[in-house]
């Protein structure tokens, strides 16, 4: 699309004919929106084991499939390991 068509208020395609993988993320995240990495993040705080299952996702590169979902999966490794250390400590707390 060049400038003069830009001027006239036209539109530029959502997908190209040419290459169609440029329209791939146009639709929305599962899980309500906001992806599998934040939403497992969010019911991780019920449910811990929701964030390994996040971290293996991370790990087994899921964020290749789609790219935004990277950023929620890393902030669930993350939350894991903070769970996975604060457990290991009060555990060698109450029993040491």
């Amino acid at each position: 699309m060049d400038t003069a068509d830009q001027r006239k208020g036209k539109y530029a395609p959502t997908r190209d004919t040419e290459n169609p993988l440029l329209g791939k993320f146009d639709k929305p995240l599962p899980c309500f929106g906001c992806g599998i990495g934040w939403f497992s993040l969010l019911l991780g705080f019920v449910c811990p084991p929701m964030w390994y299952y996040a971290t293996i996702l991370y790990f087994g590169n899921y964020y290749h499939k789609d790219p935004r979902e990277r950023a929620g999966l890393a902030a669930s490794a993350i939350a894991a390991l903070v769970f996975t250390i604060a457990a290991v400590v009060t555990v060698a707390v109450i029993f040491l």
